[in-house]
């Protein structure tokens, strides 16, 4: 199934009017798409729970330098076991580590805050991209907003099995079309408020064959034509096994079309690099694509997002 692209004219009209989210929930609003998961949703979605089983949707943080994580995290140790011996006395003996790492791009699994991307010079709300400094981070628009935890219904859309591939081809990607079967072949009823999990199986492909530059190789990804269908049905995120960009585009002025008019028009919350494989095996073997799934970014003051470990509950 070929990616059906929206013309580059139709990107402008979504980003500058029709798809914007501006000042729906006030001038000075931090939240965005999360505004659409209210107490009764959250309260709907733990009814969804029926076995107390769990499943993750991220990936190990690779510290390992390869081709796929160009900004390779870090990891050391500042005190470890390998000093202490059997009846010495050294007092206090501990283990203590230091990690760090850039979690935005195609490796760490990670949510976009709406500082992520900007327009025309202008983030979520018209308010200007200098609202991140270099000197003081995200003064705006940081990951705060939801660190109180996201908790709602979990959808998953899963691509390569609708389709009976093994992955989606670099280049392609999720398609209105996929979503419709999906809907239709589950009776899935997609509503505000849910969270849509979109997998290509590209997580896989990874695995089996080795991580890639994606700036040369491709990306599969949800297509911008679902743009329009996450802010008619207001979806609160979308996370899929990818960047969440597909890569090449046919665009000239868009680089990140599904970023930029998902976070700067529509104040969407994005949810990169998840991984889905387990969690489509355990949907299908209960024939079930409907949970409770909670996301917990860090406390991340002034930071444009935060790595996550987005848990789904059956």
């Amino acid at each position: 199934m070929s990616v059906n692209w929206p013309n580059e004219k139709e990107l402008l009209s979504w980003i500058e009017n029709d798809l914007r989210n501006w000042y729906k929930w006030g001038n000075s609003d931090q939240k965005g798409t999360l505004n659409f998961i209210d107490s009764k949703k959250t309260l709907s979605s733990i009814k969804l729970v029926q076995e107390g089983f769990t499943v993750s949707c991220s990936g190990e943080v690779d510290f390992n330098n390869s081709i796929g994580t160009p900004k390779t995290p870090q990891h050391f140790m500042i005190s470890a076991g390998d000093n202490y011996r059997e009846n010495e006395n050294n007092g206090r003996q501990v283990a203590m580590d230091y990690f760090g790492m850039v979690f935005h791009g195609h490796s760490v699994t990670h949510i976009d805050s709406l500082s992520h991307f900007f327009w025309n010079g202008r983030t979520f709300n018209g308010r200007p991209s200098n609202v991140v400094t270099t000197s003081d981070g995200a003064t705006e628009f940081d990951v705060m907003p939801s660190t109180k935890g996201i908790v709602s219904k979990g959808i998953l859309i899963d691509v390569p099995y609708i389709r009976n591939v093994e992955y989606l081809e670099r280049g392609d990607g999720v398609t209105l079309e996929d979503i419709k079967i999906a809907i239709d072949k589950f009776d899935l009823d997609i509503s505000e408020g849910d969270i849509l999990l979109l997998r290509t199986g590209q997580m896989g492909q990874i695995k089996k064959y080795g991580s890639v530059d994606v700036w040369d190789k491709g990306s599969s990804g949800p297509s911008p034509e679902i743009l329009p269908f996450i802010y008619e049905k207001k979806i609160a995120s979308v996370g899929s096994d990818t960047g969440n960009d597909i890569l090449p585009n046919p665009y000239d002025k868009f680089t990140n079309p599904f970023h930029q008019v998902g976070i700067v028009a529509m104040g969407l919350w994005i949810l990169d690099n998840l991984c889905l494989d387990e969690l489509a095996e355990e949907c299908i073997k209960r024939q079930r694509w409907e949970f409770c799934i909670t996301v917990n970014p860090l406390k991340l003051p002034s930071v444009t997002g935060s790595p996550v470990n987005p848990i789904v509950i059956f």
